[in-house]
């Protein structure tokens, strides 16, 4: 109910029906184009989070250009990273109504037009809108279609596709660097901009690689996925039962909807079938009456349904785990930064540049981190493994590092510490899988929309924040204990809520199993 129609072709209001039949395996499903989609997902990771990486060679170049103040520029940068992922919420309205494909190709183009005039840049603030919020919005159109595809594509393997998917981003912050180092030095800022921009455009490739699943791609996918989910772990499975009644109100809804919008169309059909006899002119105006009642039909639609996903019986705020998960993001994103920030500060204090410049600490958490999401979605993939408590071992294993980073003083320690940062932050690839597990695959392109608006928000706060934290008590230590406590606050949230108001297995009534 909560991915588009062109994505899925196929209405799963009626279970039953779907369970009753034998369903012959489809090769799209965990294989075949399957692994294309995972091929696009992991080239837009390159193009769009690798060089938000590598936006520190840019920077670098602007405030010699410009001569601002190191804050008001690092807002640039700041903006176009927390906008991609902000924006998630208001991108799966997009998806909801014109389908990833569709999405991310109009996102392609938008994100090469912020590059390329952001090239005739003459001041901080007109980066402000051309890089920061232009490009910022195309990136964020093709990002969340490119993990939304990968959950619709993969059943059995879904953590490692988007462990593999993901690893871009480590790749890409290796050559998006190299590259646009190489571009400023011999074509300088401006033309690198131009050049950029003239790469992004590859992101339409990428989103035209999107094929949608077809009606017996789809059918097949949710029966598998019934199947598997009677034998998932119960802490879930109270808010899964909780948006699945809550759908029921919202498929009605759509149904009542449907049958205006047929009556639309109908009409309109009425319309043209008596206006063959007209001249041609009148047949023109008849087709673009047609055109443009279907599109109106297509966007209330879209949004409609959209618009229940958040504040209609079936929105996402009811899930109580979900809700904790939102909470979480919000901390989640900043701590796994703050190494970043500091890390250069501990080097100089403690006399380590000389080993640092060999082997850079946070060179260890970039390399150790691209494997560790592919580890961590095997193990996950594995059936006696729960992804959530992989997800929560994970983020304990990380907020450990964080809070016991400040208290290393050697090379070699610091090292270990940045190799366990580098490893247990490869949950980010299980973040699209836990909330596909949460809410289902019908609600994952609005759910996971708001997960990384979250993040966004974590991402575009938490620098300032740990930056000002420094600048009160002049040491780095405060802002790892601080950034560290709230983020354990956050995940407290996700060990608390799923037992709180949950039913017992008794207490479910046959019409609710029925559900």
């Amino acid at each position: 109910m909560y991915a588009s129609r062109e994505d899925i072709g196929y209405d799963f209001g009626d279970d039953s029906k779907v369970g009753s039949k034998p369903i012959k395996p489809n090769p799209n499903i965990d294989g075949g184009w399957a692994w294309m989609i995972v091929l696009s997902s992991f080239l837009v990771h390159i193009l769009i989070m690798g060089s938000q990486m590598a936006l520190g060679i840019l920077n670098m170049e602007w405030l010699e250009e410009f001569n601002q103040s190191r804050g008001l520029t690092a807002w640039v940068s700041s903006l176009s990273m927390g906008i991609t992922l902000i924006v998630g919420p208001f991108i799966g309205l997009f998806i909801t109504t014109c389908g990833c494909r569709k999405t991310a190709i109009i996102g392609g183009i938008l994100n090469a037009l912020g590059w390329i005039l952001s090239a005739y840049a003459s001041n901080v603030h007109y980066l402000f809108l051309t890089f920061g919020v232009t490009a910022g919005v195309g990136s964020g159109m093709v990002y969340l279609p490119a993990v939304v595809m990968v959950g619709q594509y993969f059943q059995k393997r879904r953590a490692l596709a988007q462990g593999l998917s993901t690893t871009g981003t480590g790749f890409g912050a290796f050559l998006m660097t190299a590259l646009l180092k190489y571009l400023c030095r011999e074509f300088g800022w401006r033309n690198a901009m131009f050049i950029q921009g003239a790469i992004s455009l590859n992101l339409c490739v990428c989103g035209a690689l999107m094929r949608p699943l077809s009606h017996k791609d789809v059918n097949e996918k949710y029966v598998v996925r019934r199947n598997s989910e009677n034998n998932q772990a119960k802490a879930l499975s109270h808010s899964a039962e909780t948006l699945k009644s809550n759908g029921v109100i919202s498929e009605e809804t759509d149904k009542k909807e449907e049958a205006t919008n047929e009556e639309v169309l109908d009409s309109v059909k009425h319309i043209e079938t008596e206006g063959k006899s007209r001249s041609g002119k009148s047949m023109y105006g008849l087709l673009v009456l047609k055109t443009a009642s279907q599109l109106t039909v297509t966007v209330r639609k879209g949004f409609g349904i959209w618009y229940s996903s958040y504040f209609g019986a079936a929105s996402l705020f009811t899930n109580r785990v979900f809700v904790a998960f939102i909470i979480w993001a919000l901390f989640a994103y900043s701590s796994f930064v703050i190494p970043f920030i500091h890390l250069p500060e501990i080097v100089k204090q403690y006399n380590l540049s000389s080993q640092n410049n060999i082997f850079p600490l946070t060179s260890i958490i970039a390399i150790v981190h691209i494997f560790g999401k592919v580890i961590l979605g095997i193990i996950s993939d594995l059936p006696c493994i729960s992804t959530w408590n992989v997800f929560l071992m994970a983020n304990v294993t990380l907020v450990t590092c964080i809070l016991t980073l400040p208290l290393m003083q050697t090379y070699i320690s610091l090292a270990v510490i940045c190799a366990l940062i580098g490893f247990s932050s490869g949950y980010f690839s299980l973040m699209p899988v836990v909330t596909e597990d949460l809410v289902g695959t019908k609600h994952l392109a609005n759910a996971y929309g708001i997960i990384i608006c979250a993040n966004g928000v974590s991402a575009l706060l938490g620098p300032p924040f740990a930056g000002w934290i420094y600048d009160i008590t002049h040491k780095y230590d405060f802002s790892f204990y601080i950034c560290g406590l709230l983020y354990l606050v956050g995940i407290l949230f996700l060990f608390i809520q799923p037992y709180i108001g949950k039913k017992q297995p008794q207490e479910k009534s046959t019409e609710e199993e029925q559900v």
